[in-house]
């Protein structure tokens, strides 16, 4: 779809380094000035939110994979980030985009009413709360929920307020099992979901698995297809909660409900595979039950979705984030060959430790499955 981007590139890119600068510094006034001058200046708050906000997120998630900053470091700049957004979000009305972009299908007909939340699990909230705010600035009525929303509390707040339309977002893979339940609960009482995040892949491809009404790679492309009303896309499942035939085998289920008790024997394993294990400090030997725990889980999200890709996407984004921490790949290794020996039952799930091990052997640069931290 068009963008419509009303400032001068340069002006944004300005706005961008400004507001960097100032997270770096953990400056929240600083930060909010680079934004506030740039509105000021006549960039829309919807170029503020996608054309600066975003972007700037997405480079402080980059340097925490490289290692050039720490969990504490990015928690507060997301943190700022969140701050100056609804602060932005309270100044003079008269600057927002306007609201006749197809919102009000008929003259006179009422604004739209959506539902934006994240699915139960899901903390990363800062993409649902620039698409809420978007959505409010092009006219929408929005009840933006936040992060981790349980289904069952979705539900009752859909019965009690009433929507047009509900958006998830999710952007960890392992969170699709819970996206499932929440698009299938949705649509259970007659409302259409739209999908977004990266959880959803590349290509939305998670999306159609899961039945979802529609799938948007951007807020742009949300508050579009939205405006537009949802409409069930060729190709989607006409029915809502269908079964995936691939889960019949168990091994989701399985790995699922032994995930503690698999994750113990690997570490145990794992120290007589790696001797520098001997020498790990406590909080070591925590990072690398934690990194352990993430294979399982990324395992699992793999096999629920019947795609081994998902799991090599994460395999070799891993990798990467742990040579920037100073581990070696053969330690990763390792413990993908541990863990394919433990699912000696499971053909689906060696298959895919499989074609991870191989992935990360054959080209160890990495690419980010959507996960951070």
């Amino acid at each position: 779809m068009t963008t419509h981007t009303t400032t001068a590139p340069s002006g944004l890119t300005h706005a961008r380094e400004m507001l960097w600068a100032a997270l770096e510094a953990r400056d929240e006034t600083a930060a909010a000035s680079a934004v506030f001058d740039a509105h000021d200046a006549g960039a829309t708050a919807e170029e503020l939110l996608l054309d600066v906000i975003g972007p700037v997120q997405a480079r402080v998630g980059g340097e925490w994979a490289a290692g050039r900053i720490g969990v504490a470091q990015e928690h507060a700049a997301t943190a700022i980030q969140d701050r100056v957004i609804a602060a932005l979000a309270h100044r003079d009305p008269r600057r927002r985009p306007s609201a006749a972009r197809g919102v009000r299908p008929e003259s006179g007909a009422a604004p739209r009413r959506v539902t934006v939340a994240c699915v139960d699990g899901e903390w990363h909230s800062l993409p649902a709360r620039l698409l809420a705010e978007v959505l409010r600035g092009r006219g929408f009525l929005v009840d933006y929920l936040g992060a981790h929303v349980p289904t069952p509390h979705l539900i009752a707040h859909l019965h009690q307020n009433g929507a047009d339309a509900v958006a998830l977002s999710a952007s960890l893979p392992v969170r699709l099992p819970t996206a499932h339940a929440a698009v299938t609960a949705v649509q259970a009482i007659g409302l259409p979901v739209l999908v977004g995040g990266a959880a959803f892949g590349p290509d939305g491809q998670y999306a159609l698995l899961l039945g979802a009404d529609g799938w948007a790679p951007d807020a742009r492309a949300a508050a579009s297809l939205l405006a537009g009303g949802l409409r069930r896309p060729e190709g989607f499942p006409p029915d809502p909660g269908r079964e995936l035939p691939h889960l019949s085998d168990q091994e989701y289920t399985l790995i699922t409900r032994g995930r503690t008790e698999l994750i113990r024997r690997v570490l145990t394993a794992l120290e007589d595979t790696v001797p520098a294990m001997a020498s790990y400090t406590e909080r070591q030997r925590e990072r690398t039950a934690e990194d352990i725990a993430h294979i399982v889980d990324f395992l699992a999200a793999s096999l629920y979705a019947d795609d081994a890709e998902l799991f090599t996407r994460f395999v070799t984004w891993t990798a990467g984030i742990l040579r920037a921490r100073g581990v070696p790949d053969h330690a990763l290794v390792a413990a993908l060959d541990l863990l394919a020996a433990a699912q000696y039952d499971f053909p689906r799930a060696r298959a895919h430790l499989l074609a991870g091990r191989s992935a990360l052997v054959r080209d160890p640069a990495p690419t980010d499955p959507g996960r951070r931290p």
